[in-house]
């Protein structure tokens, strides 16, 4: 047997107790964690034998598998956080769309392959500064779950971002494609830094970073991409909002049906 490396002062983390209203803005803080990506990836997933190339094709399957597997972790600490006896399964599969709390973002239908890239780059760019935030969480459960997806998201963004500039920057058809897609989504990226009361109590708690300090970075990136892209920044106007409080478009329920169905006609199913 391998003699032990560990310091005599070395001790397992210990996570801080939850007082009630921290608890519930926790659970809520990872349902919107774990919606926005599991949504998101599904959307991602319909793209696998559609994409305009075969590197392409698996590129996004891959983005996808990345989105799926950290909406699984989130949603599964989301559920144990909770307990109330359900597991990352149930959040997925048994729950009506109004429980959802998915940005109104990642629930729009894939459109074309420019409305997909543009989305997923301001997506990943947002989420790349929410989990760097996370990854300082006084929880370290959280913490080490934002760890993680911070790698993955750093080549969402990054793969994302070079298709954005390639579009935009080619021909005069896939800068209008792509201009066009910019301008459809620009409406629905405030509600990522809009900030409730589940907010405020977990920032005051430490658990996580103030959205607002993630805006002005996401901003300043997002823009300077647009730019290189030849592309022009949407004015600045109404933003949509709704998906955090489970008010959303008539494209979730249509997804929720197709990704539940299996779920929902064979209750408890297992293989």
């Amino acid at each position: 047997m391998a003699r032990s490396t560990a310091t005599p002062d070395a001790r397992p983390a210990v996570v801080p107790a939850l007082d009630g209203p921290v608890q519930a803005a926790l659970v809520q803080y990872l349902l919107r964690l774990g919606d926005d990506r599991l949504v998101l990836g599904h959307r991602l997933s319909e793209w696998c034998g559609h994409a305009p190339i075969l590197e392409e094709d698996i590129a996004l399957a891959n983005i996808a598998l990345d989105l799926v597997g950290q909406a699984t972790l989130f949603l599964g600490l989301g559920a144990a956080t909770e307990a109330a006896g359900r597991d990352a399964d149930a959040l997925a599969y048994l729950r009506e769309a109004i429980d959802f709390r998915n940005v109104l973002l990642t629930e729009l239908p894939k459109g074309d392959f420019a409305f997909t890239i543009v989305r997923q780059f301001l997506f990943s760019v947002a989420a790349y500064y929410q989990l760097e935030g996370l990854a300082t969480s006084s929880r370290p459960d959280l913490a080490g779950i934002a760890g993680k997806a911070l790698k993955e998201t750093r080549y969402h963004v990054r793969h994302s971002g070079e298709w954005v500039i390639r579009l935009g920057d080619g021909t005069s058809e896939s800068h209008a494609r792509t201009q066009a897609a910019l301008d459809a989504l620009w409406r629905y990226t405030g509600e990522m830094f809009l900030s409730d009361d589940v907010d405020a109590t977990l920032v005051r708690a430490g658990v996580m970073p103030d959205l607002a300090a993630a805006e002005p970075k996401w901003l300043a990136q997002v823009t300077g991409v647009i730019e290189r892209a030849t592309l022009a920044v949407p004015p600045a106007g109404y933003m949509q909002r709704g998906g955090r409080t489970g008010r959303h478009t008539e494209h979730l329920g249509i997804m929720l049906a197709e990704m539940q169905i299996l779920q929902r006609s064979y209750p408890g199913v297992k293989w």
